[in-house]
Order: C-alpha cells, then structure tokens, then sequence
C-alpha cells in the first residue's frame, strides 16, 4: 500500500518535472499559457490529428472528447478501437453544434488544456470563459479553413500540447511541401484552369448535396489550382441551384463519401467500401437530371473521394488527387492513395483499407 503510494507520487513528480510551461497564440492569435507536455487533455475535435501528430501515446493523457466526429465514421473508429481498446472508455464530453457539450463535465475532468476547433470555440461563446476561469486553457486549432498557414500552426499547437514538437515540424514540413511543389508545377506550366464541382453525395443522386466555398473541399479544389464553381455563390458550405451547376459546365466533377449514406444511391467512400460498389456508385451521377450535358459527364471525368480525409493533416494527399484529376498529364508522377496509405504508416498505428480516391474512368 504504501510502496504503490510512494510510487504514485513519484510517478507524478517525474511528469511535471517533465512538463514546462509555455505561452503560445492560437490560429485564433489568442495567448494561451499551459504545461507542456499537457498531463489531462480535452480533444474536442481532429481525434486522428491528435493521434497522429502526438503519437498514440498522446491518448494516455486524454481524459474526454466529443467522439462523434470519430463515431460518425464507425468503419474507421472500429478499426482504431480493434487496435486500441482503451479508446471506448474515454468519456465522451458531448458536441458543441448540437448543444450537448458540457462545460459542468469539462471542468469536473480538471483538464490542463480543452483543444477545440475555431467553430467549436465561436460555439461555446461565453462559456468559454466560464471553462478558462475554471484554470483550462483553451487552445483553438483549425483544419477546416484548408489553407497552408493555419495547418502547420495547428499541428505545431498539437506538437507542443503533446510534446512532439520535432514529430509535428516534421509532419507541417510535409504538407508545406506538398503544396508547394503542385504550386510551382502549376505555375511552370500555366495551363488554362478547369472548372470544378465537389458534392458532398451522402444524399445519392435525386438530392443535390452540400457543395463547398472558399474552405475544406472548395480550398482544396483552388490549391490543386481549379475553379472552384461554387466559390460564387456559396461562403462556406451549402447547396447550388441544381441549374446552376448544370450552367457552370465543370470540367472535373468530385462527388465525396462516408462509409455509409443515407439511401442505396449515396456515395460511399473509405474503410472496407469495396472500389467496383463505389465505382457503380459514382456512375449512377451520369445519370442526374439534365447532367448529360455537363463537359466532365461526357468525358467520364467524374471522381470520389472520402469526404473524411479533408479538415486534417491527412488531406495532403487530396491535393494531389484534386490535382491529378485536372491536371491528368502534368500530375502523372503522382500517386495520391499510396501518399494517403504512406501516412498512416508513418505516424499512425493502423493500416487502412478501403477505397478512398477513385475515377470512374479506371
């Protein structure tokens, strides 16, 4: 009793012996002061970032998180929890958009830092300084903005709450040169734009889904050096007028999916979605009403992609993708599923398997 003690205190004195205090701007330039490495962890959002960059030890440290966005993708999540099972008692902590996250429970966690998502911490408003006069801090990252500067910073934020530091310059370094290298090949060969559309098809194919503006798919589609046609007409995220599309005539249509849809017409894209059942799906968009007119109808160069590797530090290798299916010739080098499968082998501790990029024309 009194050696497991001794042995307690001893175990807690080395971690904050450790841990040294650090003061940081978030992506949001708010200072935010805590231990780093950070001994109770709070993640509200990026779980597999959070993994990736931290290590799966970083998880020892995790006292809650909003598990849905993981949940949401259960293929995924069950391949994590059958390697790890220790994923499942994590507490869960409730979400922000549904109005169930509970400060009451956060702090009774006593967490050294709360890491949220920039639309969880506009979310939460004034509870946040409920959860900051409770001694959190709250950290803000952000993947969804897809642009090159708030990913590096959001994976140096993660690198310092987890103590990876040098993992996470490595991996930022990465993704950094990723874009660049398709920026300046693009600019080298200066070929005429090609219209693009991204849908997100979890509706199937009698629904028009979600399409994206100047963030997640929308950016991608621009870094990848397209013309994003719903940029016009849609901020963030939301639907086009069904003609509208049609009268934008894109050249490259990418429809994006989960695991699982809401009718057997969505798209379905990732872990253990079989490729010839997504191709058949992806088919099935030839067929929209007044879509046989569209130029990348005709010309078969319809696409898929799992809408769960965009917001993250995994979506290097969607860039790549978007970019080789406008650009087929000048990103012929590319390979952008094995990209996508390196970086699980890398940083991560389970190998997918699934579909996750795919042409209908293959």
């Amino acid at each position: 009793m009194i050696k497991s003690f001794v042995m307690c205190v001893f175990t807690l004195w080395v971690g904050l012996s450790w841990a040294s205090q650090v003061t940081v701007k978030d992506v949001l330039d708010r200072d935010v002061t805590f231990n780093s490495p950070a001994q109770r962890v709070i993640v509200g959002f990026y779980p597999e970032d959070y993994m990736a960059i931290g290590t799966e030890a970083a998880y020892d440290k995790v006292v809650a998180m909003s598990k849905y966005i993981w949940e949401a993708r259960s293929a995924s999540w069950e391949m994590y929890v059958k390697h790890r099972p220790s994923l499942q008692d994590i507490p869960e902590i409730g979400r922000v958009d549904t109005q169930t996250f509970s400060v009451e429970k956060a702090i009774s966690l006593n967490p050294d830092v709360l890491m949220l998502a920039e639309w969880q911490f506009k979310g939460l408003g004034s509870d946040i300084e409920r959860l900051e006069n409770a001694g959190i801090s709250v950290v803000v990252v952000d993947y969804n903005a897809q642009t090159v500067e708030r990913h590096i910073k959001s994976t140096e934020l993660i690198g310092l709450i987890t103590g990876q530091e040098a993992r996470a310059a490595k991996i930022a370094e990465e993704y950094k040169q990723t874009v660049e290298n398709i920026s300046k090949r693009l600019a080298a060969a200066n070929l005429p734009q090609p219209k693009v559309y991204t849908e997100f098809g979890a509706s199937g194919v009698q629904e028009l889904g979600y399409t994206f503006g100047k963030n997640m798919w929308g950016a991608i589609s621009t870094m990848a050096g397209g013309d994003n046609i719903s940029a016009p007409f849609v901020e963030w995220w939301g639907q086009l007028n069904p003609e509208q599309v049609i009268a934008s005539n894109p050249d490259v249509i990418i429809i994006t999916g989960y695991e699982t849809g809401k009718g057997t017409d969505s798209m379905l894209m990732g872990q253990g979605v079989d490729t010839a059942e997504a191709r058949k799906r992806l088919a099935g968009y030839k067929d929209r009403l007044g879509w046989s007119s569209i130029s990348a109808v005709q010309n078969n160069r319809l696409f898929g992609a799992y809408h769960g590797a965009c917001r993250t530090i995994l979506d290097a290798a969607m860039i790549e993708f978007y970019a080789k299916s406008m650009y087929p010739d000048l990103f012929s080098d590319l390979n952008p599923e094995q990209a996508y499968l390196d970086f699980y082998k890398k940083y991560l501790p389970v190998t997918p398997k699934g579909t996750f990029m795919l042409s209908l024309d293959n």
